[in-house]
């Protein structure tokens, strides 16, 4: 009973704790150089759903891309996948087009994307942001540097847009969002595709048009058909994730949509 009497107390005293103890805290805010109130981000690192989830570490060290071609394709190239994306296209092609009219970008491509990412809104939530990166600057020095830069962009967003920093849950790197966007690439890359004067990482508009900018700003050229290795359309996919495996699965699975798409 002692020893449960204890450990209650150790938690009480670490939850009390001021921010100014924390290296997290220092760190975020010496990155934010002012750009937001203090206040906002004391209260962020105060809040009492603050956790640092060890488990993320691990998650690192087995990375989905790090899997064998063959295996990872059996994740993401599969009927159940195909069978989703041409059904998202179908439910959505007014909306689609008009995103890739825009753009000039594949409009298969997109929807994929968004499927890979996501699985078209289902799975995008597995920690809050906030945690998920608070985590990665305490437990995994190699990545706290870039850890820190996100966690600020993240902090600027939800201070712009009148957000709990607990209330955005995302994936375990910190992105989050149906196109599971990291905070600095939202924060350059996304649009206000319906121009409601919001732009919204839960809305199918603004979210297939985020997903079609990043592309463009990454080299995807207007109207481009050149899916090879060396082309455009394979590095501006890479940008959006680091790895040949995600590429290949991605235009993969583009053309078994489009193949289905057009043979109904």
């Amino acid at each position: 009973m002692k020893n449960i009497k204890y450990l209650l107390l150790i938690i009480a005293v670490s939850f009390s704790k001021s921010p100014d103890d924390d290296l997290a805290y220092r760190l975020v805010l010496e990155k934010i150089n002012g750009e937001i109130p203090e206040e906002f981000v004391r209260d962020a690192f105060s809040h009492n759903k603050v956790e640092i989830h060890k488990v993320i570490a691990e998650r690192f060290a087995k990375p989905y891309e790090k899997k064998s071609w063959s295996d990872y394709r059996k994740i993401f190239v599969k009927e159940s996948r195909i069978k989703a994306g041409a059904k998202f296209y179908k439910e959505n092609k007014a909306l689609i087009q008009s995103v890739s009219k825009k753009y000039l970008v594949d409009p298969f491509i997109i929807v994929t994307i968004a499927g890979v990412e996501s699985n078209y809104g289902v799975h995008h939530s597995q920690y809050s942001v906030f945690n998920a990166l608070y985590s990665q600057i305490h437990e995994m020095p190699r990545r706290s540097k870039w850890a820190t830069k996100e966690l600020a962009e993240f902090l600027k967003y939800c201070y712009k847009d009148k957000l709990d920093t607990q209330e955005i849950g995302g994936s375990y790197a910190g992105a989050f969002g149906f196109g599971q966007f990291i905070p600095s690439s939202f924060t350059y890359y996304s649009v206000d595709f319906n121009e409601n004067g919001v732009r919204e990482p839960y809305s199918w508009p603004d979210v297939l048009g985020s997903i079609a900018n990043y592309l463009r700003m990454n080299g995807y050229k207007a109207n481009s058909a050149d899916y090879g290795k060396k082309g455009d359309i394979y590095k501006a996919v890479y940008a959006y994730n680091h790895a040949d495996n995600y590429v290949m699965a991605v235009l993969e699975l583009t053309e078994k949509i489009r193949e289905r798409v057009s043979a109904k």
